[in-house]
């Protein structure tokens, strides 16, 4: 017999609802395991770690709800679909609230219980899979540190391969967190001066007054304080590559000495006479408008020439959402090895979550989210719950207050759904693709404005 697709864990105190379950899904390929406690029940879950699991709702001892409690935070990877006879609005959107996918009524229907299991098998087994698809992804689109698949990324990782053995000078363009330094390293790397130096200067981290003793140097007595000859980042950086990180913060009194060093490749300490002969590749980043600070006067059109004659720019995240998942991937190993953990994903609740955010803070905004729920997860899955406080909390635009009555997550879920399908022209494939999840999940989010309005099922609703 072939591996068991899923495991399925049904919590049930009657019997004969148990009996009906393995009748039912009895010829799926799935491990059924049955438990007439709750203690029993949650004692399972925890120890197998299943798929799914179908909870009764109302049991002796604990109930359904309580359970789903402590399984959304001890288990958060499950499906949990509750089951009850005591149906009622509120106590649905509490169950989704507190970590339910679904919700059946007793008493079951067989051919509803059998789609239902059928779609979580489904989407379980495809996350197994994207999973494994992540890893190897992962390995075949690494580029020196970088990671990327999407378009722009590649044309960046072409743009590096072909030029780092001739460039002299570069400037390389981006927001902040996108990057710049690892794309500064990676030029380095696969130059023919790889295994010089690689030094690097934060121009906004430098007092103005210091900027010409840190990039060239000084001799003893140049100034109050010089007591012995000091080697400038130029001739530390002599024979290999200097990175000056966010130009654009570099003084314009600074800027014409840079110059001379680039188009010389000569630099004189502070308070010395000699000239001496450098050897040094410049790479420069900036997160600002170059062009915009030359016609304001505020940075030296001739530098900014010298340096441009080879131009990287890195793309925000929101423009190349396609490596996301990639970036989560990678982040979650190096975490894990960082941490000792081992991290098999995320829940769909938190793909879905990373996936709606903007990120303007970038990969590094991501690195730093993930980091965290890394350090705080104590499982091989990273849920909401784990995420910092910022990406749980709803975001204000600027100018906006959060106003009106407190809506369940489901509702704000819906409106978000509503939403994006209006922006895309009502196209739910597109709408399913952007919001990272299947089109059954947003068929279901759609569910009761389309019966409202149409009074037509959303599940039958055509593409």
């Amino acid at each position: 017999m072939a591996s068991p697709l899923a495991t399925i864990v049904a919590i049930d105190d009657d019997a004969q609802n148990l009996e009906l379950i393995q009748e039912a899904i009895g010829d799926f390929p799935v491990e059924i395991l049955c438990c007439s406690t709750a203690e029993h029940g949650l004692e399972t879950v925890l120890k197998t770690r299943p798929d799914i699991v179908l909870l009764d709702l109302v049991m002796p001892g604990r109930n359904g709800m309580e359970l789903l409690e402590i399984m959304a935070e001890k288990h958060p990877a499950a499906d949990v679909v509750l089951m009850t006879g005591h149906y009622s609005t509120e106590s649905a959107v509490e169950a989704i609230q507190k970590g339910a996918c679904d919700y059946l009524t007793k008493p079951i229907s067989i051919a509803d219980l059998r789609q239902r299991v059928d779609k979580l098998v489904s989407e379980a087994t495809r996350r197994q899979k994207a999973v494994r698809l992540e890893k190897e992804l992962l390995g075949a689109n690494r580029f020196d540190t970088m990671v990327g698949r999407s378009p722009e990324m590649l044309e960046v990782f072409a743009r590096i391969r072909r030029v780092a053995p001739h460039f002299r000078t570069a400037l390389i363009s981006g927001a902040t967190g996108t990057g710049k330094e690892l794309a500064a390293q990676a030029l380095h790397r696969m130059s023919p001066v790889a295994s010089a130096p690689f030094v690097v200067l934060n121009c906004s981290a430098v007092v103005e007054t210091l900027f010409e003793s840190e990039l060239f140097g000084y001799v003893k007595g140049a100034f109050t304080g010089a007591a012995g000859d000091r080697v400038g980042l130029f001739e530390h950086a002599n024979g290999g590559t200097l990175f000056l990180d966010e130009l654009g913060d570099m003084p314009f009194s600074m800027q014409s000495k840079l110059l001379r060093a680039l188009q010389n490749q000569e630099v004189r300490r502070v308070g010395s006479a000699v000239v001496s002969k450098v050897n040094v590749r410049v790479i420069a980043a900036t997160n600002r408008d170059l062009t915009k600070m030359i016609a304001k006067g505020t940075f030296r059109e001739d530098l900014y020439y010298r340096l441009s004659m080879l131009q990287i720019k890195l793309p925000p995240l929101v423009e190349r959402r396609e490596d996301l998942s990639l970036l989560i991937r990678h982040f979650l190993d190096h975490f894990g090895e960082q941490y000792n953990k081992s991290f098999r994903g995320l829940t769909a609740r938190a793909q879905a979550l990373l996936t709606r955010h903007s990120w303007p803070g970038n990969i590094r905004e991501l690195e730093n989210a993930l980091g965290s729920a890394c350090m705080m997860a104590d499982g091989p899955m990273i849920d909401v719950r784990d995420l910092p406080e910022q990406l749980r909390a709803p975001r204000s635009h600027e100018g906006d207050e959060l106003r009106g009555p407190i809506l369940s997550l489901i509702e704000l879920e819906r409106r978000y759904a509503r939403d994006t399908l209006k922006r895309l022209g009502g196209n739910k494939v597109k709408t399913a693709e952007a919001l990272g999840i299947s089109r059954a999940t947003l068929y279901r989010l759609l569910d009761d404005e389309v019966e409202r309005e149409e009074g037509t099922p959303a599940s039958q609703v055509k593409d």
